[in-house]
């Protein structure tokens, strides 16, 4: 059974300075768990956790991250920056984008950062881009054909567009040995959201075997190995969860079993975790405004796919809490909806939930990570605030609800359009 990190009384505090819908992070949740990653890999003196910024975007959760010894994964020069702009320097910094604009590799290099290149062909790019091969650099790999683990959770790399193949990557560390670099990482991604305390292990299994391969051939020093993302969270209350500690003594028994042999145990563990390091601990909050009996019983909220898009992007599963009624039966079925003109707006189809009456709080799980980040403004709607429920209980507001004025902001033709302005006025916008 999920249970929210708040409850009904502390929302209705809440709502009186903050209206619905709104993201709210638990921050107790996010450290402690953040701790817990960092104990379940201490045996390695390098590890290091480079949370995926694309998860959550947001610098005050980014900065409760830090203080703890994370860096930061980024994808693109507004994540370089704002990573930058909480104080992450240099090697605090892992840039892993793929089909790269110039400008890009430019501003990762002028703060740093550890580029990891997506393709083969980025090598030239990238020299001729910043003048140079920088010291430091990584590899993202793809093994191909598909991955396969004893519980059946699969992904199939050979259809995904990232990384290269193993020959090109031994190419490539040649190559980049050859132009200057010194210190090399190799990166891969196989699985996404994976339930099991296998994968970890698995990914390191295998691509420990490739570095001492990689490293004997090539006499290039692998520094360190990026296992990535892909340890996921239990959407569904009946799944069991990922035990942290377990993912990392795996991973430690590859290590010992095939690096240290080989006389590679000086080589530093790196992951970029985004959903298992903030999933649980963000939520969409919002209010049930209106009930709908036609062919079905439907529940219509404040919220829409606007807010968290996965349930009608991926027809992802998110669970539920009526806020206060926890303890009521599910004897009741209703699609939960937003207000889109789009029939896939649902954040739930014929879910069982308790009997709910308009202004109950529904309390949606699991939405700390893709889930205000994936947001956009379809149908004129607008993004909701975020807010970070902090350790001693009380709220701080961490980004302010978008408003009209936002929207309108971007159209450069707003001069020629007087009313639109003396509308927005009017509205004390």
């Amino acid at each position: 059974m999920k249970k929210p990190f708040v409850s009904k009384e502390q929302v209705e505090t809440i709502t009186k300075s903050y209206p619905t819908p709104f993201y709210l992070y638990d921050e107790k949740g996010i450290i402690d768990n953040a701790k817990a990653v960092y104990e379940a890999f201490s045996w390695n003196k390098g590890f290091r956790e480079y949370f995926a910024v694309k998860a959550t975007p947001n610098p005050v959760l980014m900065d409760i991250l830090g203080k703890i010894g994370c860096g930061f994964d980024c994808s693109s020069q507004t994540e370089l920056m704002l990573s930058e702009a909480i104080g992450a320097k240099g090697s605090d910094i892992m840039f892993s984008s793929n089909d790269t604009p110039a400008e890009e590799y430019k501003y990762a290099d002028k703060i740093g950062a550890i580029i990891n290149l997506d393709d083969y062909t980025h090598i030239d790019f990238l020299e001729e881009t910043i003048g140079k091969i920088p010291e430091t650099i990584s590899c993202r790999y793809n093994p191909g054909g598909v991955f396969q683990m004893s519980n059946g959770i699969m992904d199939n790399p050979g259809d995904s567009k990232y990384g290269m193949t193993k020959e090109q990557l031994f190419d490539a560390f040649k190559v980049l040995k050859a132009k200057g670099a010194k210190r090399f990482g190799i990166h891969a991604f196989l699985a996404s959201n994976t339930v099991t305390n296998e994968y970890y292990p698995l990914l390191a299994g295998q691509l420990f075997e490739l570095a001492v391969e990689l490293q004997k051939e090539t006499d290039c020093k692998i520094a360190f190995i990026n296992l990535s993302g892909g340890v996921g969270i239990p959407y569904k209350p009946d799944q069991e969860p990922n035990d942290i500690r377990k993912i990392g003594e795996g991973v430690r028994e590859q290590f010992e079993k095939i690096l240290v042999p080989a006389g590679m145990g000086d080589v530093s563990i790196y992951t970029e975790m985004g959903r298992f390091m903030m999933g649980p601990y963000g939520a969409l909050v919002t209010k049930a405004i209106h009930e709908k009996h036609i062919y079905k019983e439907y529940i219509g909220v404040d919220a829409c796919a606007v807010n968290l898009m996965r349930p009608a992007m991926y027809g992802a599963y998110h669970h539920i809490t009526v806020l206060g009624k926890e303890n009521e039966p599910l004897d009741q079925v209703y699609d939960v909806t937003g207000s889109l003109c789009e029939n896939n707006d649902k954040f739930a189809i014929e879910r069982k939930l308790p009997k709910i009456e308009m202004g109950d709080y529904l309390f949606i799980h699991d939405a700390g990570a893709h889930g205000f980040s994936m947001g956009y403004n379809y149908n004129g709607k607008l993004k909701c605030a975020e807010l970070l429920l902090k350790e001693d209980g009380s709220v701080q507001m961490i980004r302010r609800a978008e408003t009209p004025r936002d929207y309108f902001s971007t159209l450069d033709c707003l001069d020629s359009f007087g009313k639109l302005d003396q509308i927005l006025k009017n509205e004390g916008i």
